[in-house]
């Protein structure tokens, strides 16, 4: 849930904010790692969502943060095919094979707002969308890799853009990465494409949600008349993957990396 919010100078965070971040992306990732095995052919989103719901408030004791955050119904935002982002889940969208959803998840431990996302395939994928979902994947790693000290906001967009542009496809520019920690949505606002050296210089303490989106064709995006649901305007493919990580004296760390290791895809 990225739509572009104020402007103010991004909190700088201390050790015990850092873990405190730390255990609430930690728990959103288990969410996602829960669901794993439902996404299934067959299976509603509605029910998706159901599972992800109680697993937050009954198995991990936290609060579903979605749940009417500027009205929205839901506890997830299923994001089918063409949905960019924002996808509403109902007892009427049946997953099928072939297809590709983005689950993105968001919840709040002890006062502090975990934030996640990945792109899961609905049985036999065709290899134009699996290259699309790995390639979405590289560039959300490849803007990961871009954060230190002194990087700028614009160094991560140009690592994105790179990627992405590499493979022929499109990076989504009507929604960004967030600042996150107390507030789910705060400063930076992290642009997804951009040039070397642009933007705001990154400090030691910064906490924000790296969340590229690519489509297989052009950027341009459709908010339908449910005020949430984004659509590709030409009805191509959209993927996204979006993980918390936290400016370090060196470098980076990813506060929401997945409990079962990534598989085939490189570690951030």
């Amino acid at each position: 849930m990225a739509k572009r919010p104020l402007r103010r100078l991004p909190p700088i965070h201390d050790t015990a904010n850092i873990a405190q971040s730390r255990e609430a992306g930690m728990l959103a990732a288990r969410v996602l790692e829960m669901l794993t095995p439902h996404v299934q052919p067959g299976v509603s989103t509605e029910h998706l969502d159901q599972l992800c719901h109680d697993f937050i408030v009954h198995e991990l004791k936290c609060i579903a943060a979605n749940i009417g955050y500027h009205g929205f119904p839901k506890t997830v935002c299923t994001s089918v095919n063409h949905v960019v982002c924002h996808g509403i889940p109902t007892p009427k969208e049946i997953l099928k094979d072939g297809d590709i959803v983005n689950v993105d998840v968001a919840l709040i431990k002890d006062g502090w707002f975990g934030d996640t996302s990945r792109m899961y395939t609905v049985g036999n994928v065709a290899p134009r969308a699996q290259k699309l979902i790995d390639t979405t994947y590289e560039a959300m790693v490849a803007g990961i890799r871009a954060v230190k000290p002194g990087a700028t906001l614009g160094d991560i967009g140009h690592a994105i853009q790179t990627v992405a542009q590499r493979d022929g496809f499109s990076v989504v520019r009507d929604y960004c990465g967030h600042g996150i920690g107390q507030t789910y949505h705060d400063e930076p606002q992290v642009l997804h494409y951009g040039y070397p050296g642009q933007g705001m210089k990154l400090q030691e303490g910064m906490i924000f949600t790296i969340e590229p989106m690519l489509n297989a064709g052009k950027h341009d995006t459709k908010e339908l008349d449910d005020g949430w649901t984004v659509i590709t305007k030409d009805k191509s493919l959209s993927a996204q993957w979006e993980h918390m990580v936290v400016v370090t004296a060196t470098g980076y760390d990813v506060l929401t990396a997945w409990p079962e290791g990534t598989g085939r895809y490189p570690a951030p």
